[in-house]
């Protein structure tokens, strides 16, 4: 099948969707959820073939992590989609209702986007997601994932389209690109006749290619570096286990942490601390100041240039020591601070510079990185996490997958 005819199939499938009812797109996604359960055994052989491939490529432990499902992470996959189920369905809403001195009402109604295209990498997790969501909006999805995940997306997907041909829904709704060539991203990004919108979920390679070569508006998410300044009036001790959470939860995450910026004034005792606590498990990559304040960490080195610069993903953490949160805010704002960020502080007066000053889509005081998520946000799953700063910032939940039409009521009125 080329990718004009997906194209023509997700348009014909998004004009269906937009005006089904919630009940219809609800019960899709409980069949969906069903399917997920029914079809753990055949999806987990799928994905062990994607697991066996990547070892065998030589790919680390935490990209094998991303790439992983289990039977929990599929039940934990069939629970999100019923929770998508029970939230509001954003589709028809209006707002921003008003009289007009002539006598019109004018609302703006919530509008489906129309076909989505994904690109993703690693993280089989994501077609449901994407599914889920799209389906919930009223907007039909061509994906594209790594080659590394093609077995387990294939089968995801089939159940996928089972389920929407068991509630009577196009099957078209949702498609996947199973051609690993990379000249099919590139086909996807100028089928701007079909698709209304870009999602790239990956690293900064990706989104660039696709920023620089899509004929469609494209929504940059997924990739920034995410900070931690430890304040000089901070709780040190419990600092020390936002930071360990941040770190080394899930190091593959996009929004764990990535650089620790430490007052100038708590160094000496935060430092080594730190140092105890991550021990063996993770490298420090330190400035000259900072390193000298981690001789208990047996994994350490000292950073060059470009490594504030590098979005780890793996049990790796920057670490600098700065004198002030002004200081922190500028090497921020000159190392791609655009995820996530968070400052550990008992100063109100500093936490407020902090969140005012800092350019990420998510911006905590004293709490883990880890929460930018659509799930931990209450918005269900997302669609992607995004850094830019035009239509939609952060997780991208329901509300994020839709547009919205002016709506102008009257009793037969001309302009004069």
């Amino acid at each position: 099948m080329t990718l004009i005819t997906m194209g023509q199939q997700a348009k014909e499938a998004a004009f269906k969707l937009a005006t089904l009812s919630t009940r219809q797109k609800n019960t899709a996604l409980g069949y969906i959820a069903q399917e997920l359960e029914n079809q753990t055994k055949l999806i987990l052989e799928a994905n062990a073939i994607d697991i066996k491939q990547a070892q065998k490529q030589g790919i680390s432990d935490a990209m094998l992590d991303r790439l992983l499902l289990t039977k929990d992470r599929l039940a934990k996959m069939a629970m999100d989609i019923r929770n998508v189920i029970t939230l509001d369905d954003p589709v028809g809403k209006e707002r921003d209702s008003r009289i007009l001195e002539n006598g019109m009402r004018l609302a703006k109604r919530s509008i489906p986007l129309g076909v989505i295209g994904v690109i993703y990498e690693a993280r089989p997790n994501v077609t449901i997601d994407i599914a889920s969501l799209c389906l919930k909006t009223g907007n039909a999805a061509i994906l594209r994932g790594g080659k590394e995940t093609l077995n387990s997306n294939l089968a995801l997907v089939k159940l996928i389209q089972k389920a929407l041909e068991k509630a009577q829904l196009p099957i078209h709704s949702i498609q996947y690109i199973d051609d690993p060539d990379r000249a099919k991203v590139n086909e996807l990004l100028h089928l701007d006749q079909y698709v209304d919108m870009i999602i790239p979920r990956g690293g900064a390679s990706l989104h660039k290619m696709c920023k620089e070569n899509s004929k469609i508006p494209v929504i940059i998410g997924g990739f920034g570096i995410s900070h931690a300044f430890i304040d000089e009036s901070a709780d040190l001790k419990r600092s020390i286990n936002v930071i360990e959470n941040a770190k080394m939860q899930r190091p593959s995450a996009c929004n764990s942490l990535d650089t620790l910026l430490v007052h100038e004034k708590v160094a000496a005792l935060f430092l080594p601390d730190l140092a105890l606590r991550l021990a063996d498990k993770c490298t420090f990559v330190a400035d000259v100041n900072a390193l000298s304040y981690l001789n208990k960490a047996p994994l350490k080195r000292l950073a060059k240039e470009g490594d504030f610069d590098t979005e780890w993903l793996d049990f790796i953490l920057g670490v600098k020591i700065v004198k002030n949160v002004d200081e922190a805010i500028l090497h921020m704002r000159i190392h791609n601070a655009s995820h996530s960020d968070t400052i550990m502080t008992n100063n109100l007066s500093h936490a407020e510079k902090f969140i005012n000053n800092a350019g990420s889509a998510a911006v905590y005081v004293n709490a883990s990185t880890r929460f930018t998520d659509g799930a931990q946000f209450g918005l269900g799953a997302e669609v992607a996490i995004s850094t830019q700063k035009l239509h939609a910032r952060g997780p991208m939940g329901l509300d994020e997958l839709t547009s919205y039409k002016w709506v102008g009521i009257a009793d037969y009125l001309i302009r004069s």
